[in-house]
């Protein structure tokens, strides 16, 4: 095997791609900043069992575990950062108030989570502390669908559900971490036979309701039969008013509703949405309550957030033209050092042209030269090839 190929699903970014993630990772940024969030930086690694403290099995199972050489305890190579947030928020930052946070670092996965996906995502996240009301939910998705649209991502929709729903149905039922997550894979697979085997020693009017379950989904128009048909179950109809709050907000993107889609049930504790584009074979951005995330801390703190792949996202949406440039003579005195100083100052790019080479630089496109035009340095447009 050659020594410069790397590993399956971990790739090098190369010059056109790695603008493009660079400049939507800075507009991002920008926009979780405009929302008054504040970025921190957690570092790449941690000792191993604060990095996977309530993290659960699957997080486990995605940290790449090393020896840490200089005190000889074992340190995990980060896999999500939603932990570290809640780390900083509960023992660093230590507020009484919301707090909001944002980040932007690479994660490492042992496997790739989806077909085809980088096992070295850029995660971006805003995660909002401190607030329990469904205002949190409706800030991050706003904030979320404020990003797609800062990387021009068009025709998003946005699918909600809410893990509160099983667990107000099998309240009281004594069912035991393993049958409950059995049942949560039969509705999430919508596999009706599963489920009446599940639930076949439950109260009848138990099994009835995880069977309606099933067929609650569609338009926003489920949450108006969901209440016909659940809503005496104690707890739901609150769970159902949240939804409809937080797809009110929405009401410009296409909203889906499926109240059976218990994915992340271990992780998240209320709300949860997911968003989709065309040409996307998996939901781009996931976020909603979790509300447990800083109770390993000592601080339960009520959380809301949500995020992204910068990778995943510049896959599926159109590259950017390439950045407009100034061809430049190399070295030819003070003058021409200053005029050049003087443009980039003005923010512009300007590509000097090295001694027996034409401009070769793939990234810009030259479409104007600096010129000395009777003893001043002038900038003129160039024609450009249609290749």
């Amino acid at each position: 095997m050659s020594a410069w190929v790397l590993p399956d699903h971990i790739a090098d970014v190369l010059p056109s791609e790695a603008r493009h993630i660079e400049e939507l990772r800075r507009g991002l940024l920008d926009t979780a900043r405009s929302y008054g969030y504040e970025l921190v930086m957690p570092p790449l690694l941690e000792h191993l069992e604060s990095l996977l403290t309530g993290a659960g099995e699957a997080l486990e199972l995605q940290t790449f575990k090393l020896v840490d050489q200089l005190s000889g305890r074992s340190l995990g190579l980060r896999a999500d950062t939603t932990q570290q947030a809640a780390r900083i928020d509960a023992h660093l930052l230590n507020r009484r108030g919301v707090s909001r946070l944002c980040y932007c670092g690479p994660v490492l996965h042992t496997r790739p989570d989806k077909p085809h996906a980088t096992r070295e995502p850029l995660q971006f996240g805003a995660e909002i502390y401190g607030h329990p009301g469904i205002e949190a939910e409706v800030e991050s998705a706003l904030l979320a669908l404020e990003c797609l649209s800062v990387a021009e991502v068009k025709d998003v929709s946005v699918d909600l559900a809410d893990v509160r729903i099983l667990r107000c149905l099998l309240a009281g039922s004594g069912l035991g971490r393993e049958e409950v997550h059995s049942i949560q894979d039969a509705l999430a697979a919508k596999d009706e036979s599963a489920l009446a085997s599940l639930t076949q020693d439950l109260a009848r009017h138990t099994s009835d309701h995880l069977q309606t379950l099933l067929r609650l989904y569609g338009d926003i128009g489920v949450l108006d039969e969901a209440h016909k048909a659940l809503g005496s179950v104690p707890g739901v109809s609150d769970v159902l008013a949240d939804l409809r709050a937080l797809a009110s907000r929405l009401q410009h993107s296409r909203i889906t509703i499926d109240l059976a889609d218990l994915r992340g049930y271990a992780y998240y504790s209320g709300v949860r949405f997911a968003m989709y584009a065309p040409g996307a074979s998996d939901a781009l951005v996931r976020g909603g309550r979790y509300d447990e995330v800083g109770a390993v801390f000592g601080r339960n703190r009520p959380a809301a957030g949500f995020s992204l792949d910068i990778k995943q996202l510049v896959s599926v949406i159109s590259p950017r033209p390439l950045k407009a440039a100034i061809r430049a003579p190399w070295g030819q005195g003070v003058g021409t050092d200053e005029a050049i100083a003087a443009l980039r100052r003005q923010g512009e790019t300007v590509v000097c042209v090295l001694p027996g080479h034409e401009s070769e630089v793939d990234e810009f496109q030259c479409d104007r030269e600096l010129l000395q035009v009777d003893g001043l340095w002038t900038v003129r447009s160039v024609q450009l090839s249609e290749n």
